[in-house]
């Protein structure tokens, strides 16, 4: 579980978070939606430590992540997976070293052991025979699978992943969800998502965070939006009419 206890955030004088207080929960897909400059992706960053709060807190299973210095923080960051918009592969390695990489920078396996890691987790990610690959060689849904599969590679308790579904088309977007939620449940671990998918949304959203002009503004799961009375939600997500006519069916 992560929470952030009434975390502000500015630049320049400008606040971009007010007062935000959250809990993304364990074993279920959290996301973070809202609209462009509404705060979300600053808060995904907070919570990874690439930006340090100005106020208030968060917390990892009770260890106050904003209190810690950067060694203080190294455990943590161990047991954190990253999913990076557009996947960051490097064009340079094939993808069982792409996979591998956490493991060569931030573990102690054997070489055999990265290995072996590696090739399971591009086997759970249904990529069994592609690891002599070059991400140039494989296409834009099999990338975000080796992103996928790098970024469990250290068997995360916690997982981000930035708009996993970007540049993808529909049908490759819904394979990508569908793994999402599969990894989550299986290895209960507390996945946080920054999307502007609303399929994304309505098909995984247990635990959904609505930021709007850096406040948290509405808190709930999937069935819960369809019922909201809240107008810059439907606005975002629906537009007035869509909305209306959803209610009435």
């Amino acid at each position: 579980m992560i929470e952030v206890k009434g975390i502000k955030k500015g630049f320049e004088g400008r606040t971009v978070l007010d007062d935000v207080s959250h809990r993304f929960e364990k074993g279920k897909v959290n996301l973070i939606i809202g609209g462009s400059g509404s705060g979300k992706t600053v808060l995904m960053k907070c919570l990874v430590g690439l930006f340090e709060v100005d106020k208030g807190s968060i917390e990892y299973d009770g260890r106050n992540f904003s209190e810690l210095d950067f060694d203080g923080r190294k455990p943590i960051r161990r047991e954190i997976g990253m999913l990076f918009q557009g996947g960051a592969l490097f064009d340079s390695m094939t993808v069982l070293q792409n996979v591998m990489f956490p493991l060569t920078m931030l573990s102690d396996l054997t070489e055999e052991e990265r290995i072996e890691r590696a090739n399971f987790c591009l086997q759970r990610v249904n990529l069994p025979s592609s690891n002599h690959l070059y991400p140039s060689e494989i296409s834009g849904g099999m990338k975000k699978r080796v992103a996928i599969a790098r970024a469990i590679a250290m068997n995360p308790k916690y997982l981000y992943c930035d708009e996993p579904n970007s540049g993808l088309d529909p049908k490759t977007s819904i394979v990508i969800d569908e793994l999402i939620m599969e990894l989550t449940e299986e290895y209960q671990t507390t996945t946080v998502i920054n999307t502007h998918d609303m399929n994304s949304v309505m098909t995984m959203g247990e635990n959904i965070l609505f930021i709007h002009k850096g406040k948290k503004w509405w808190t709930g799961n999937s069935d819960q939006i369809l019922q909201s009375e809240n107008p810059e939600l439907d606005s975002f997500i629906f537009a007035g009419k869509i909305m209306q006519k959803l209610r009435k069916n």
